[in-house]
């Protein structure tokens, strides 16, 4: 069973920071519990595969982009315990690319088999009428939908906070789908209150945390998505190579890194209040460096070390 496999997960990690802000920040590494089903994804499909087994499915479908973590986590979850995966894929020009794109080369030999659509046919992903096609062309499968997130990913997610965590004021999480901080949320004990870092411009996420948060102790940050998905610029380049130097802790350009800039620039203008203890959850994601380094060096740009 997916609960059975042994969590590499360590200790929160206090990060340095200077005092002089009067703030404690510590850091909560999911991205150390299993080394390609990572952080919030293996939260997302544990309770998924269990119920795919449960089924008795064979084949796991789900959707994704160019350089999704959520990919590579469903190939390499498929073939660890024994299912057939189908990715389909955002962009049809991908289909020549598959060897020189990090992801999607990762998931292809771990074994997914990928269906390549045009971005509009993709959003039309979740209709009964395309479904119905997958169907046809694939049999019979257990389907995830993209980002993993599902009441029962939400489910996984509510374990990331353990009793030692009751300590901390604030808890600070990367936003994409809205599963895994509504997990963190549902969680929570009455006195904390939890900040998500949006990856995606947009209000819509307020309504999709909505549906899965049983609590209102939460609000989104929006100033830190650097433009957008996938957004980056020297300066996050600069703040994730410099975290690392310092920490020894990796963060990803999409999701981890972004959120760590938004807590530092947050702590800097003031707005936690004095004494605050902080936890940050680092949520993997580390695969898309490979990915994004390829972008950078077409740019001409600084790599992400």
């Amino acid at each position: 069973m997916f609960s059975s496999l042994n969590l590499s997960q360590k200790a929160n990690i206090q990060l340095d920071f200077s005092n002089e802000f009067d703030c404690e920040i510590s850091l909560k590494p999911e991205y150390l519990i299993h080394p390609q089903v990572s952080g919030n994804k293996f939260r997302k499909l544990k309770y998924n595969v269990e119920e795919a087994q449960r089924q008795n499915k064979k084949t796991l479908l789900t959707f994704g982009g160019a350089f999704s973590n959520h990919i590579a986590a469903v190939a390499a979850a498929g073939q660890e315990f024994g299912f057939s995966t189908v990715g389909i894929i955002r962009g049809e020009e991908l289909f020549n690319k598959v060897d020189t794109n990090p992801t999607l080369k990762f998931a292809y030999d771990c074994g997914m088999v990928f269906k390549f659509i045009s971005r509009e046919d993709y959003r039309n992903k979740s209709s009964l009428h395309f479904v119905k096609s997958l169907i046809n062309e694939f049999g019979d499968f257990y389907l995830i939908p993209e980002g993993g997130t599902n009441h029962l990913a939400v489910k996984g997610c509510e374990e990331i906070l353990t009793e030692e965590d009751i300590i901390f004021d604030y808890i600070c999480c990367s936003v994409g789908t809205g599963g895994t901080i509504s997990g963190l949320i549902n969680s929570s004990q009455p006195h904390q209150k939890f900040l998500g870092f949006p990856a995606l411009k947009g209000d819509f996420l307020q309504e999709e945390i909505a549906k899965f948060a049983t609590k209102s102790n939460w609000n989104l940050v929006n100033d830190y998505n650097f433009g957008g998905y996938a957004k980056i610029n020297l300066e996050l380049i600069s703040f994730i190579n410099a975290f690392k130097c310092q920490n020894k802790i990796p963060l990803d350009p999409i999701y981890t890194g972004k959120m760590m800039f938004g807590i530092y620039d947050l702590i800097k203008k003031g707005f936690f209040p004095k004494g605050s203890k902080i936890l940050a959850i680092h949520t993997g994601g580390l695969q898309g460096i490979d990915g994004m380094n390829l972008i950078l060096k077409e740019k001409s740009l600084p790599l992400i070390g």
